[in-house]
Order: C-alpha cells, then sequence, then structure tokens
C-alpha cells in the first residue's frame, strides 16, 4: 500500500503532462490530476483505518535491497509519527490540486507534473525508514518547488528561487554530508554498512560524532521548516509562491524538517540532542517571539500568516527538544494542526485578494463579513484555532508541549507561555482588518462560491472534528513518539549520573 501511495501523484502526473497539450489541456490535466489526488487521500485514509494503534513498531513494512554495495535499502513504514503528517499531505494536495482548476495555467502539462512530482516526495520523506532514502526524498523536493515557484511565480519569482534553492541546497548538502557519515562511522569492523534507520540506532557513534552530525541535520531540518534565523528565504518565497503551491509549501513541506528531528535525530544521536538542547529550545523561544512580533507588524496578509507559521514551527521544536513524551506528542499534534490551519488560511487570503484587486495588503481589504456571512464564518473558526483558543486542537497541541516544556526547562515554558499571548494579537489583527474594517475604495464584498466551499469545507471540518476529538492522533501517536524520545531520556539521565 505504500508504494502505491508514494507512487501514484507521480504517475498521474505523468498522465496529465501527456494529456496538458494543446487546447483545453489544462482542464485536462487538471481534472485527471484532482482524481490522481483524490485516490492518494483515499489511499491515506484506508492506512489510518487499517492501522492498529495496539500493534507496536512500524506497520506496512516494505523492505528490499535497493543498492547492497552501500548497504541501501527501499524501506518504507508508517507508525504514530508519520501516519497523519501521511493523510495531512494527501489531503492538502489533494486540496491545492482543486484549487489549481480556478485558473488555465501556463504549460499546465509541466505544473501538473511538477505538483505531483512535490507530492510523492513529501510522502517518500514521510514513508522512508532508510537514512539515504529519507535524504534522496528530502532533496528531491527541492525539484519541483523551484520550478514551480521560478515558472509560475510573482514578478519577484527569480530572486525568490534563487534564495529558495541557496538555502535549502546547502542544508541538503550538509545533511548528505551527514547521513554518509553516520552510516560509514556506524559501521563495525568487517561488519556490512547500513543506512536503515531503525538498525542504525542499534550503532551508536561516539559523543563527538554525533555532535558534528546533529548540527548538520539541524541545519538543513531548520531551513526548511523554516525557523529563526534561518528564515531568511521566507518572505520572498511566501509572496512570489501561487497559492496552490504555497498552501503545501507552508502546510507540508515545513512539516518535513520538524519530522526529520524525530525520526532520524533523537533516536540516531541522544547524546547530541541532550547535548544542544539548550540550543535548540533557545532557537524555538527565538523563532515563537521573533515569529510573532513579525506577524502583527506586517501589512501583507501573506506575511501574517507566513511569520506565524515561523513562532508555530518554534512551538513544535520546543515540544520536541523538551525531551518529554507529554512534549514531543504535542509536537506531532501540532504539526497536523497547523497544516490543517495554514492551508485553508491561504486559500482564503487568496478570495479577499480577488476581492482587493490583487493586492495581499490589509489596509486594501475590509468590510465584507456581513456580504459574506459564510466565508467569515469558515475564516473566524481557522483564525481562532491558530491562537489556539480553548477547545480547539491547536490549543491541545499547544498544552502538550508547555506542559513537557515545563517538566523539561520552567524558565524556557514561561517564556515561551508569551507566544500564545501574541498569537491572539496578530490573528485577531488579521480577521479585523481583512473583514470588518471599512470596506476598502476598492473592495468588492461579494459570498464565496460553491467551488471555492468545496476546497475549504472539507479541510475545516477537520478542524473542527479534530478539536473534538484529537484522541484519533493522540492514541495513535503515543507509543511511536515515546520510543523516538526514549534514547533522549537514558542519554539525559547518564549525563545527569556523571553530575
Amino acid at each position: 500500500m505504500l508504494s502505491a501511495l508514494v507512487w501514484l501523484p507521480l504517475a498521474g502526473g505523468i498522465l496529465a503532462a501527456l494529456v496538458g497539450r494543446g487546447r483545453g489541456g489544462s482542464r485536462r490535466a487538471g481534472a485527471l490530476s484532482l482524481l490522481v489526488a483524490l485516490g492518494t487521500l483515499g489511499l491515506s485514509i484506508a492506512l489510518i483505518f487499517d492501522f492498529d494503534s495496539g500493534q507496536g513498531g512500524l506497520q506496512q513494512v516494505e523492505d528490499f535491497t535497493w543498492i547492497s554495495e552501500l548497504g541501501i535499502h527501499y524501506a518504507l513504514g508508517v507508525d504514530g509519527i508519520n501516519l497523519f503528517l501521511i493523510a495531512l499531505t494527501a489531503l492538502l494536495w489533494a486540496g491545492a490540486t482543486a484549487w489549481s482548476l480556478r485558473r488555465d495555467w501556463e504549460r499546465p502539462g509541466l505544473y501538473y507534473l511538477m505538483l505531483a512530482l512535490g507530492e510523492t516526495a513529501a510522502l517518500g520523506a514521510f514513508c522512508a525508514q532508510d537514512l539515504a532514502l529519507f535524504v534522496l526524498f528530502f532533496d528531491l523536493m527541492l525539484i519541483p518547488f523551484y520550478f514551480l515557484i521560478g515558472i509560475w511565480g510573482g514578478p519577484a519569482r527569480v530572486q525568490a528561487t534563487t534564495k529558495f534553492v541557496i538555502y535549502t541546497l546547502v542544508g541538503s548538502l550538509l545533511m548528505l554530508a551527514a547521513a554518509v557519515a553516520t552510516g560509514i562511522l556506524a559501521t563495525p569492523e568487517g561488519g556490512q554498512t547500513t543506512f536503515v534507520i531503525s538498525e542504525l540506532a542499534q550503532r551508536p557513534l561516539s559523543e563527538g560524532s554525533q555532535q558534528w552530525i546533529f548540527l548538520f541535520f539541524a541545519a538543513a531540518f531548520l531551513v526548511k521548516m523554516p525557523a529563526f534565523p534561518l528564515h531568511a528565504w521566507m518572505p520572498d518565497a511566501y509572496r512570489n509562491a501561487p497559492i496552490p503551491v504555497l498552501a503545501v509549501l507552508s502546510g507540508v513541506l515545513s512539516k518535513v524538517g520538524a519530522y526529520g528531528f524525530l525520526r532520524v535525530v533523537l533516536p540516531l544521536f541522544p547524546d547530541a540532542s541532550v547535548h544542544f538542547q539548550e540550543l535548540m529550545l533557545l532557537v524555538a523561544l527565538a523563532s515563537i517571539l521573533y515569529g510573532s512580533v513579525m506577524a502583527f507588524t506586517q501589512t501583507s496578509a501573506i506575511l501574517v500568516v507566513g511569520y506565524s507559521s515561523i513562532a508555530q514551527l518554534g512551538f513544535i521544536t520546543l515540544g520536541i527538544f523538551a525531551l518529554r513524551d507529554e512534549g514531543a506528542q504535542g509536537a506531532v499534534l501540532q504539526m497536523v494542526t497547523h497544516g490543517l490551519v495554514v492551508a485553508p488560511l491561504f486559500f482564503i487570503i487568496a478570495l479577499l485578494m480577488e476581492r482587493a484587486r490583487g493586492s495581499d495588503d490589509l489596509r486594501d481589504m475590509g468590510g465584507i463579513a456581513f456580504r459574506a456571512p459564510v466565508l467569515a464564518a469558515l475564516f473566524l473558526i481557522v483564525v481562532l484555532a491558530t491562537l489556539a483558543m480553548p477547545g480547539s486542537d491547536n490549543f491541545v497541541g499547544e498544552f502538550l508541549i508547555l506542559t513537557g516544556a515545563f517538566k523539561a526547562k520552567i524558565v524556557f515554558a514561561i517564556v515561551a507561555g508569551l507566544g500564545v499571548a501574541l498569537a491572539a494579537v496578530y490573528a485577531i489583527r488579521l480577521y479585523q482588518r481583512s473583514m470588518h474594517n471599512p470596506v476598502g475604495a476598492n473592495v468588492e464584498s461579494r459570498e464565496m462560491s460553491v467551488a471555492d466551499g468545496v476546497v475549504i469545507v472539507p479541510v475545516v471540518a477537520v478542524i473542527v472534528a479534530l478539536s473534538l476529538y484529537p484522541q484519533l492522533v493522540l492514541k495513535r501517536s503515543e507509543d511511536s513518539v515515546s520510543r523516538s524520545v526514549q534514547a533522549t531520556q537514558l542519554a539525559g539521565s547518564e549525563v545527569e549520573a556523571r553530575r
């Protein structure tokens, strides 16, 4: 099932490229791509129903020797850490593909092929259980987004693409070097080299080797998220990426970096994770505070959401490097809920821009809530989830993250609590200025269409469902998250004993 899930989007993208030529090609390619995206979503839902939360370890495992000389396996698997991230990827890509049908694209076959390749790369990264395979899929994500932004992006797309490629490519090269070093250094004398993550976890490296390899992986993951201060590519990329591309870039790709910490870094480099815990917590706090402050000083609605994402990813990093079960489990839930929130935010902003003659400036918006009550109501639900209103799924995630942080480092938790208050400021400001200010001079006040609702309503419905029953994620992720954090807890106990 996992191979079908990973490769189905790419197969559909190739077919879309073939049918996307000539007159009417954009509609044919888009319809085919949407059908394949919905099929991928169906497989991800089946994966959730088939998942046995009482069974420990990986499920749906596929493991074949790929390059025997290097010990590289084509190894896929699913557990509680990646289960809902896979479903999130499929859901948001289906939404982005559906949103893409609203526009006739230049070279539509290539557009839908690149969009599909991006989904295959993201799903592959989440499913991969071999370190070399994970790196391959992680690096593969760069290619489609280079074209998606560089060809179909906004006026400054060249500058945006250049920054995006430089930052992410440097991070990817560091990670590649770190992955090769991990496999080689972990090979016992006379033994067989392997890159299977579960086997590498049984071959601990020396503390010195762990530390420099940890820093290489951390740089790659923090750039991808992005986190402060490695976020400089974000403003240009967000302002110039097409809206459907932006929805999956922010909703999914940023989570691959955070997921890498749980899947790779904590189990393989536990001593280094403990050693650099406070450094990573400082990065998390800086991201929370910087992202929040920048979010409520922006006039661009897109950048408000962009900087708020930096803050939310700071919370996720805080939960992971609290090195406690509660914090890491909250981080997994927050990864899912942030993706569910940020995608409809960008879709709604796109609708507001259409009513403000293409401007995403909050000063050009306002005053449409009474003439568009359905849009206003959906927007309000998403905004309340963004600021982690009690009763929302985001609230549960942040509560668990702060609980883990309080148990680990109480000072960091107290400072991070300021981010919760700041989130209310920028989220309410975004809603107030775009919906309830006096009507802008160039604003057209009209309700959203049925086609718009077909994309936005299902995602909002999932937000509401998880708010009512977050245990759906928490129950299935508990055991896997605990195993991921366990090695760092043992390393931390040894450090305390030596003191």
